[in-house]
């Protein structure tokens, strides 16, 4: 089934535009609407409000859009699956059309290296937040090793060819001096 068709809208629709087809749908077919119906028609309205309700919820939300529309263009195929339980706590939502039952679910934690998928490092390592955090700590290093250098070059400019020994005997001898003078 076609989300997009579902609610009468095009593959590039806007978060506006996908609200107010659901919301003609769900005033067209809501259940309350047909309750002094036929058996037939109300069954048949209540099909379409859940499609409905199916295809708002998924196309609202951006990451499961996005998945959706990864789906349809022939990407990862198992992840909307024809005749696929909900039971799964993965499971966003199911959704029966001419008998069959759709449901959306994710990938089971464990699939790749370390019981990470790819898809989520990528995630986590392209956030906001994580890139801020990785230029913070590289400024950090990068000014520790710049102090480290800079006090081992100005230890050899102020006590070249000394020992650390030595170098300390003649602070203490400096001091010396100062203190008769």
């Amino acid at each position: 089934m076609d989300h997009y068709k579902t609610l009468g809208l095009g593959r590039n629709a806007t978060k506006g535009e996908i609200k107010e087809a659901f919301r003609r749908s769900a005033l067209k077919f809501h259940p309350d609407k047909h309750s002094q119906s036929s058996k037939e028609v109300r069954e048949g309205a209540s099909l379409m409000f859940k499609q409905a309700s199916e295809a708002y919820e998924v196309l609202i939300d951006d990451r499961k859009r996005a998945d959706y529309d990864r789906v349809w263009r022939g990407g990862y195929s198992d992840r909307w699956s024809r005749g696929a339980s909900s039971s799964s706590s993965y499971s966003y939502s199911s959704q029966y059309h001419e008998g069959r039952q759709y449901s959306y679910r994710r990938p089971p934690a464990g699939d790749g290296v370390f019981g990470l998928d790819l898809e989520s490092v990528f995630r986590l390592l392209t956030r906001r937040s994580f890139l801020v955090n990785m230029a913070f700590a590289s400024v950090l290093l990068g000014a520790a090793v710049v102090v480290e250098r800079s006090s081992e070059t100005v230890w050899k400019m102020n006590n070249s060819g000394k020992s650390f020994e030595e170098a300390m005997e003649s602070i203490e001898q400096n001091k010396a001096n100062k203190e008769k003078s």
